[in-house]
């Protein structure tokens, strides 16, 4: 709840055209979201287009969603590519506050932006396909593959970023999580950033609380959902399968969370 008493779980669906150049999603920017500790984006260039950027005071990762680019970062330049999210695995830019970012796109490009307040001072990072860490989880009817992409380094100081494949029809965030802090685990925020393939397919997220907030929204290519609190499982539609890139923000950076305890049974199945 906000701290006004009102559900915000109803509003924490966000669906925003594709349009060319940094754009917002979700975030303080945002008169619904306006407690929001993370701020979400997209950059879509075309071939040959630049973009050069500069942010004081946040963390971000840049999570590479398909293109080809010329990076230039920390004094350093590299080339990344991915043809799609389903295809290979990602390439991701962390910059620490105050650090200059220049993309020079060698064909069409989309990213990912999530940002976070900080003041921690670092080097940025860049991390490779190669460095991207695998790992099965679930099992019949909920099983998915998770990446973490920025979840126990030592640069970022409040940030965790991943992506989640769920085969078609397959539950992920299961049995339902939450990390609101409200059962002793860490306090975090959480955004889920949705691809389907094919790109017409669709999923469904739900929220819900023991308090008795409960919603549930149909997510398709494109959507963002906000998660300030609460349980949020999501299932593929049959046919489709189902890519959610996640971002967390807490004071503490710790991977920790709390099962309902009424679908918890599932572990022995």
């Amino acid at each position: 709840m906000s701290e006004h008493g009102r559900s915000l779980l109803g509003h924490c669906l966000i669906r925003v055209p594709r349009r060319p150049g940094l754009h917002a999603l979700q975030g303080p920017c945002h008169e619904l979201h306006a407690d929001a500790r993370i701020r979400s984006q997209r950059l879509i260039l075309a071939e040959g287009e630049g973009f050069e950027t500069r942010v004081e005071g946040c963390e971000s990762a840049w999570v590479l969603q398909q293109g080809w680019a010329r990076v230039e970062v920390g004094g350093r330049v590299y080339e990344l590519a991915r043809v799609s999210v389903f295809e290979e695995r990602a390439s991701v830019i962390y910059l620490p506050p105050g650090t200059n970012l220049t993309i020079h796109a060698r064909s069409a490009l989309e990213m990912l932006v999530v940002s976070t307040p900080c003041e921690h001072r670092t080097d940025p990072l860049v991390v490779r396909p190669s460095d991207v860490r695998v790992s099965a989880r679930g099992g019949r009817g909920y099983t998915r593959e998770v990446h973490d992409l920025l979840v126990d380094d030592p640069h970022a100081q409040h940030l965790m970023v991943g992506e989640t494949f769920n085969p078609p029809g397959a539950w992920s965030s299961f049995p339902p999580h939450k990390h609101d802090g409200e059962d002793g685990e860490p306090a975090l925020e959480e955004v889920y950033h949705y691809r389907t393939n094919p790109a017409c397919g669709f999923g469904f997220q739900r929220l819900y609380t023991e308090r008795g907030e409960d919603v549930t929204f149909s997510v398709t290519d494109g959507d963002c959902v906000r998660i300030p609190y609460g349980y949020h499982p999501v299932a593929a539609a049959p046919g489709y399968r189902l890519y959610y890139m996640w971002a967390l923000a807490g004071t503490e950076r710790k991977l920790a969370l709390h099962e309902d305890p009424r679908h918890a049974w599932i572990h022995g199945a």
